[in-house]
């Protein structure tokens, strides 16, 4: 069988749990890695340099892109974010499955330079669900409440451009759920072309 990574894209409204979601997948670390995103929004507390997002200037971040060193990048509340590329491919290359959790315009970007990436919505059931797990969160104005309720309305419109729909209703089912698409995934015949040939070159076939 193909022995190549999936490039998983997790994506979904702000407050849906994308982050506890993937901290969960990733205790399997022989299974999965997470490529890191640069961005250029100040930390939020407990936030770490290189392990939750690598911080940069606007003007550090739009050099980036001009060099050719993201994979995808977008604009969002007023923050710039993107996925480097070369560790991303590199793991790949290794076997490894690589999570990108990104929001919805940056994933659109990656399917369309690689569609064999798996993207996958995370979402809570309702908008009201969304919106008291935002105000549970006391981290944001109504201000900022009221962009990020409005940008999960226009998210969920392009909900077709994804290739499964994961309820977090409990962080550990939603994980086993996108544990079972990946492992699915694997034994998908788009991904396994080679293995025809494979077959009849097995030894004592002629």
């Amino acid at each position: 069988m193909n022995n190549k990574g999936i490039l998983l894209i997790i994506s979904g409204p702000s407050g849906a749990g994308k982050g506890t979601v993937v901290n969960e997948l990733m205790k399997d670390s022989e299974k999965y890695c997470l490529s890191v995103s640069v961005t250029t929004r100040k930390p939020r507390p407990g936030e770490e340099e290189g392990v939750s997002y690598y911080f940069r200037s606007e003007k550090e971040f739009k050099k980036m892109a001009e060099n050719g060193e993201l994979l995808e990048y977008a604009l969002f509340c007023g923050n710039f974010y993107g996925t480097p590329i070369k560790y991303v491919e590199k793991r790949l290359a290794e076997g490894k499955n690589v999570i990108l959790e990104i929001e919805v315009q940056g994933a659109i970007q990656v399917k369309e330079k690689y569609p064999d990436a798996v993207l996958i919505f995370l979402t809570p059931e309702t908008i009201q669900d969304l919106e008291d797990r935002l105000r549970g969160r006391n981290t944001e104005s109504e201000e900022v409440m009221a962009l990020r309720l409005r940008r999960a309305r226009e998210e969920v419109k392009l909900i077709n451009k994804y290739d499964y729909i994961v309820i977090n209703d409990l962080v550990r089912n939603a994980s086993k759920r996108i544990n079972s698409i990946v492992d699915t995934e694997k034994y998908a015949s788009a991904r396994n072309k080679d293995f025809p040939k494979n077959f009849l070159t097995k030894k004592g076939v002629e």
